[in-house]
């Protein structure tokens, strides 16, 4: 008996051992906490962020969870660690994941070409068929960048935009050879999402349902195809708008369009530090971290926050490489939705930050300032980095041969003059309206040119294609939150285009004309925050329209070559009469000139209908309209809205709930529907 009396004894000393060596080996989290909270209330309080949720996993546990920010406007809906944000393009991680179970599998070969997976898949451009998964996934394919109409909608799962994108693709060209280089492009994450339905024969819903979350215990991870709760979602303002805006749903899910919390992301997060090789493979997740990104068109190396892997935006992300650390991130913005996932892999560690409002970027940054502190309250680290720059410029006699890089230079949407001296300064100076529209370097000794504060460095490199890029490095710093490093050919060099006469006077009469927006659905985010386009010719470069060049009297195209980002969304303007009347087709989307619109009688009771062809209708309000109060009649398949002379959204009847609103004087008013779908419209 006394023997078992010290047998007992002794495992109850064992258990008490045990379990202190298992409190000891819990990392240390008060100061991470602490900071973490600091941080997340710094977001909301300055840096336009609605609310915040973030969250730490080490080594398979949580230490850290929290949230910050308003609640809804009743206080209905509070913020908890369940509230759900739409996590944008850090969705296409999961595409990534379940492309990479089904190489496992044998079922599909990175390197083989798509159209084996798809073979309805078809484009104008038999380069077509040289696009493999990996290219899908590296943003390699060449693939002209993102097909969004009716992509991005309040409280609509309507998933044209996806169903449309093989028939959108069937009409376009590449802007370059598959794998040439890796240009960030959304369409190539929704042809992935179309070849995991092709091979798994489910729908992609329900593929990573039950391949992903549920392994996982992702039990707050949806899609808008699961009708997730709108009580449980994050709420969601626009600056310019009063009061609380329905959900958003992306309709191309793989893309962009599914929700989750922080907690769930860095649950997630093990796959990529082996901790669920029942999910996916240690070798799968080491190969979707390689730089795939290292093609021939692409800046050498530098400090920098973009450089792909497969799903990845960077597999060394800044400033963890200064800690001898691989760093892994994936952001995600949608309209109104912002989130960044950042995973070091060989520390078995990862943080995630979603937000409503903000930016990916802050959301990165935060997400960062996490980890380092985590590391540094564990005893990984002894102290911080201090903050980077390129040091103090010295003085030098600039060679004459530099002057040969001024001229215009262009990159997604926009161009720019760069100006170059004979005493060495260079200046920039944008098209368009920016917020520091003029930016003055001077030359330095080191072959580059420097700003004055010492964080931003210019060269130029002519690359093996024959163009002259403007290579930009800078240390962007966001006071509070750290330093992001950004090195990236940011712009291309153009050249102007003479014209024939003919095509030059067409192009005239459209210059500085405001487009309108026709053919998204009556739930379109576009009806409140997308003010009208307007067509404005190069005044810097003769034969374009901004960056694109013209080539006839309808038609305006995108060349862009610029690997990274600034060369992503390309879209060609190509012009078409209908009915008497010329349209714009813009990237899919379908617009028509200002000077189709006409008032509408408000004076008596008017019916607007939408014509067989469904475009949205749209109307002037005049000066002796001004402080009317304008009554329609909403059915259920249709919505109006009422702009002032700026194009600012004062009213749409999908957010306000309401029949009626006041006409401002030299507004407009659109009437969006399914075709046939009638407005009774009168004025009090």
């Amino acid at each position: 008996m006394l023997r078992n009396r010290w047998i007992n004894v002794a495992m109850l000393l064992l258990c008490l051992l045990l379990l202190l060596t298992a409190c000891n080996d819990k990392p240390p989290v008060e100061l991470t906490l602490k900071a973490a909270q600091e941080k997340a209330t710094l977001l909301t309080n300055t840096y336009d962020t609605n609310s915040v949720q973030y969250a730490l996993i080490d080594h398979g546990r949580i230490t850290v969870s929290g949230q910050a920010g308003k609640n809804d406007e009743e206080g209905q809906r509070p913020l908890t660690k369940d509230t759900m944000y739409g996590i944008g393009s850090t969705s296409k991680m999961f595409t990534t994941v379940a492309v990479m179970q089904l190489v496992e599998q044998g079922n599909i070969g990175l390197d083989t070409p798509v159209v084996q997976y798809v073979p309805e898949f078809t484009m104008k451009d038999e380069r077509y068929n040289q696009i493999t998964p990996r290219m899908l996934l590296n943003h390699s394919s060449g693939l002209q960048g993102s097909s969004y109409t009716n992509a991005f909608l309040f409280n609509d799962k309507d998933t044209y935009a996806y169903d449309t994108l093989l028939e959108q693709l069937a009409g376009e060209t590449l802007k370059a050879d598959p794998g040439a280089y890796s240009v960030y492009c959304n369409d190539g994450f929704s042809l992935a999402q179309i070849v995991v339905e092709r091979v798994s024969g489910m729908d992609f819903t329900s593929y990573i349902r039950r391949y992903i979350t549920e392994p996982l215990g992702m039990v707050n991870t949806k899609t808008p195809l699961d009708s997730p709760d709108e009580a449980k979602m994050a709420g969601l303002y626009y600056p310019t708008y009063t009061g609380q805006l329905p959900n958003e749903t992306v309709n191309v899910i793989g893309t962009g369009g599914i929700y989750s919390t922080a907690e769930d992301l860095v649950r997630f997060s093990q796959v990529f530090t082996g901790e669920k090789e029942e999910v996916l493979s240690g070798k799968s997740a080491e190969a979707a971290a390689q730089d795939e990104y290292k093609t021939p068109l692409w800046p050498d190396d530098a400090d920098n926050s973009i450089g792909y892997g497969l799903g990845w935006d960077s597999v060394d992300l800044y400033p963890f490489g200064e800690y001898g650390m691989k760093a892994l991130t994936k952001g995600g913005d949608t309209v109104l939705y912002h989130t960044s996932l950042v995973v070091l892999p060989e520390q078995d560690m990862a943080a995630a930050v979603v937000s409503s409002g903000g930016s990916s970027t802050y959301d990165q940054l935060l997400a960062s300032e996490i980890l380092l502190q985590a590391l540094k309250e564990n005893g990984t680290l002894t102290e911080f980095k201090p903050e980077k720059s390129y040091g103090v410029r010295v003085k030098a006699d600039m060679p004459e041969s530099m002057l040969q890089y001024a001229g215009i230079y262009g990159a997604t949407g926009t161009t720019m003059n760069i100006k170059i001296s004979t005493g060495g300064v260079m200046s920039i100076t944008s098209e368009q309206p920016s917020a520091n529209p003029n930016r003055m370097l001077k030359y330095s000794a080191d072959g580059m040119f420097h700003s004055s504060d010492g964080k931003e460095m210019i060269s130029f490199v002519t690359e093996e294609n024959g163009r002259t890029y403007e290579w930009i490095r800078q240390y962007a710093s966001v006071p509070g939150l750290g330093q992001v490093a950004i090195s990236m050919y940011n712009a291309e060099k153009l050249k102007p285009r003479d014209l024939p006469a003919q095509t030059r006077e067409v192009w005239m009469q459209r210059d500085g004309k405001k487009y309108y927006l026709l053919n998204e659905k009556y739930t379109s985010l576009g009806y409140l925050m997308f003010p009208p386009t307007q067509l404005n010719l190069s005044n810097q470069l003769p034969g374009y329209v901004l960056d694109k060049r013209i080539t006839g009297p309808n038609t305006a195209v995108s060349e862009l070559q610029i690997p990274g980002s600034n060369g992503r969304d390309l879209s060609n303007l190509t012009f078409f009469t209908q009915d008497g009347v010329e349209y714009l087709n813009h990237g899919g989307f379908v617009l028509v000139n200002e000077d189709n619109l006409k008032p509408l009688n408000y004076a008596k009771k008017s019916t607007v209908t939408i014509p067989p062809s469904g475009y949205a209708r749209w109307y002037t309000i005049s000066d002796k309209d001004e402080g009317k109060m304008l009554k329609v009649s909403v059915s259920s398949n249709g919505s109006f809205a009422v702009y002032d002379d700026m194009g600012t959204c004062l009213y749409f009847s999908v957010i306000g709930g309401k029949d009626q609103t006041t006409l401002p004087a030299g507004g407009t008013i659109v009437f969006a529907g399914d075709a046939g779908t009638k407005f009774e419209v009168s004025t009090q």
